[in-house]
Formats: structure tokens, C-alpha cells, sequence
């Protein structure tokens, strides 16, 4: 799991290599979640997954949520053989994150 910021150095240089991302929360891994997660991944030749921290979650999802903290979610994740990167955001949305990572151009 990386941070922001340790996520952008991580995709610089960025070259030619197609950036596909995808977000969530992925509170209840499931295999719905596997099989995007897998078309994600054919999408570009590194696959970035944004998770909604657990505040985010709570929000989202009601007070009885996230199930799974946060870094163990992303440590789930990161542990998949299509997932390149995973870091974890707070905001209700991913648009600051697909921002970021859009800007390395």
C-alpha cells in the first residue's frame, strides 16, 4: 500500500505505459470484485486500485461499516496477482486520486 504521493513517484517515468485504475471499497471481497478487478488490469499494463478509507467507508455505507480496516483491504488487494498498486484515499469520491494520476500525463 502506498500513499499518494509515493504512488505518483512510483508511476514516474510513466513512458508508455497505459495507467488503468479503478476505486472502491472493497469492504467484502467477493468474486464480482476479482473478475473487475481482472478486466481492470486487461485494460493497461499497470493496474492502480484506489480504496475509500475508513471514514469514507462509514459514510458511504452506514455507521456499521467498513467490516475490514482499511490497510487490511489494501493489503488483501495488494497480495492479487492483477494488482499492481493500491493506495487508499479519504475523500467520498475518487476524483482527486484520478486528478492525480492523470496529471503524470
Amino acid at each position: 500500500m502506498l500513499s499518494l504521493p509515493e504512488l505518483l513517484r512510483a508511476l514516474e517515468p510513466r513512458g508508455t505505459r497505459q495507467i488503468a485504475l479503478t476505486n472502491g471499497c472493497f469492504d467484502l471481497i467477493h468474486v464480482g470484485h476479482i473478475r473487475s478487478l481482472e478486466h481492470a488490469a486487461a485494460e493497461g499494463d499497470v493496474l492502480v486500485v484506489g480504496i475509500n478509507d475508513d471514514a469514507s467507508v462509514r459514510l458511504l455505507k452506514g455507521e456499521a461499516r467498513p467490516l475490514i480496516p482499511a490497510n487490511e483491504r489494501a493489503e488483501l488487494l495488494a497480495a492479487l496477482a492483477c494488482v499492481d498498486y493500491v493506495t487508499i484515499f479519504p475523500e467520498r469520491t475518487a476524483e482527486a486520486l484520478v486528478a492525480a494520476v492523470r496529471s503524470l500525463g
